[in-house]
């Protein structure tokens, strides 16, 4: 028998028995649709990050255990790893330079060897200089970024998409040729940037504030999702510093581009940014359909879940935007108005939420939280279970349940074997019914979550800000399997890809694997 035949026999044995092969993790969530669930088998859930060596930012190995390698990041890393192609990247900021010709405050894209850890290259992105505003200090880049063949693409905390060759400038400079002027900064002149092998190959370069006038509030946050030929991308379009006034209220919340030239293919036109609470970080994601165009799901910025069909048509101006299918209101109406029929203000504990979490598609339905900036602190919050199926407003019409013993949150859901997986800013883990909503267990960790539950190996991985990665046995019953201390908080989520677990802190990244 030739190999080729070999390996579609294994492939047919692996699918027959329903064994797992080993897969990368090439974007936020894995797949478009977004859900946190790994088909990983023999994942790690005993190891021992380490103790960092005295007077040093370097983990000691001595101390380790089923650690393959770490890497050492910025002093602030709020994405997520994305594995695929044999290459790790994740967004950080620029504390641990890699290059001394670019000091001080950056944001960076990291590129290291799946295998071994070391560092391969880096994008390395000027600040605006808005400060606060839109381009908030040392947060550097927040989006994980999105992997589709030898492309990557990232949103930048300049509010840019940006497309990069996956393997840096290893194999010459390709499509885009500024890359030393881009890396400079304001009253640097570009002709003393040397561009090496260590730096990023940019293939091309959309500036949304430019091209869309989209005022991004605070930071540029969300992940690139590719579909067919497009990439898509939210813009962070938001409130200025006034907490108040939206400078781009007519600018689109969320856009499509083409994925090999960068040129605008559709936008958005709902009016979701005029209706802003505070900002559009949410992510997109994809419902596929078994009989035609499936939809793009978005959870915006104005407290609504959007379902967008994927083909752009032209609006009464000739431009291209999206054919919304259909809205749902994420918040409960008691939310919105008071019992006397007043609207409740914003940021009040009891008052209404935008959606920062990611929506998720399951069987077509969307599973969506509500939540605000961690900075507005704690408040009520709610689980929607949606109907993907409806058309126009289905804020009654379309929910299907309603989970309201959640606090807000701004992490993305993880649903396997017909359980929803959860968790609020105030540190709690939700484990309800899929169909019904029926919370079958809730656990408090005791510190604030970011990141999001990753499902995998019968297995729920959760970490929160007292750097306490949690992991409970996925099922109806609460089990606490073991709770590791790591030595920095984990704002992340934490990734599972080709038998490994990645778990970043704000300042390292641990590659665990079981040996």
């Amino acid at each position: 028998m030739n190999t080729r035949a070999l390996i579609t026999c294994a492939a047919a044995v692996c699918a027959a028995t329903g064994l797992a092969t080993a897969a990368d993790w090439p974007m936020w969530g894995g797949t478009p649709s977004r859900n946190m669930v790994s088909a990983e088998k023999g994942i790690a859930h005993s190891f021992d990050p380490g103790r960092l060596k005295r007077g040093t930012e370097e983990v000691d190995p001595a101390t380790t255990r089923n650690i393959k390698w770490v890497a050492k990041l910025g002093s602030q890393s709020y994405g997520n790893p994305v594995v695929s192609g044999g290459k790790v990247f994740i967004g950080t900021n620029n504390e641990s330079s890699r290059d001394p010709q670019h000091k001080g405050d950056r944001g960076n894209l990291y590129c290291f060897d799946e295998q071994t850890g070391e560092f391969r290259w880096q994008l390395v992105v000027p600040k605006l200089g808005a400060g606060k505003v839109s381009d908030w200090e040392y947060l550097g880049i927040c989006s994980s970024p999105a992997v589709d063949g030898d492309r990557l693409y990232v949103v930048t905390n300049r509010c840019e998409v940006v497309c990069l060759d996956v393997n840096g400038m290893a194999d010459g400079n390709q499509g885009f040729q500024d890359e030393a002027k881009y890396m400079a900064e304001a009253g640097v002149d570009p002709a003393s940037i040397v561009v090496g092998a260590k730096d990023a190959d940019i293939l091309w370069v959309f500036d949304m504030r430019d091209e869309l006038g989209v005022f991004p509030h605070n930071i540029a946050s969300n992940s690139a999702m590719v579909v067919g030929d497009v990439v898509y991308v939210a813009t962070s379009n938001g409130q200025d510093w006034s907490h108040v006034n939206i400078p781009a209220p007519n600018a689109p919340a969320l856009i499509g581009l083409n994925k090999m030239t960068g040129e605008l293919v559709v936008e958005e036109a709902s009016g979701i940014s005029r209706n802003s609470m505070h900002s559009n970080w949410s992510s997109p994601a994809y419902l596929e359909s078994g009989d035609g165009p499936g939809q793009i799901i978005f959870g915006a910025g104005d407290g609504f879940c959007y379902g967008f069909d994927t083909t752009p048509q032209a609006d009464d101006e000739g431009f291209m935007v999206f054919k919304e299918l259909w809205r749902f209101d994420a918040n409960p109406p008691s939310y919105r108005t008071d019992d006397s029929g007043q609207p409740r203000r914003y940021t009040a504990y009891e008052g209404p939420s935008e959606i920062i979490s990611t929506p998720v598609v399951h069987k077509n339905r969307v599973y969506v939280s509500i939540g605000q900036d961690p900075e507005h602190g704690e408040g009520i919050g709610a689980l929607q279970c949606i109907d993907a199926t409806g058309r126009g407003d289905i804020s009654k019409s379309g929910a299907i349940w309603t989970y309201t013993d959640l606090h807000r949150s701004i992490s993305t859901v993880a649903i396997a074997e017909n359980l929803v997986y959860a968790a609020d800013y105030t540190g709690r883990v939700h484990c309800i019914d899929a169909d019904t909503g029926k919370a079958y267990w809730v656990h408090d960790t005791q510190s604030h979550i970011w990141g999001s539950p990753l499902v995998v190996d019968g297995k729920v991985y959760v970490g929160n800000e007292d750097g306490e990665l949690t992991i409970f046995r996925a099922g109806k019953e609460l089990e606490v399997i073991d709770t590791i201390d790591f030595d920095g908080p984990i704002y992340g989520t934490p990734v599972a890809a080709n038998g490994v677990l990645y778990v970043n802190t704000h300042t390292h990244l641990f590659a665990i694997e079981s040996k």
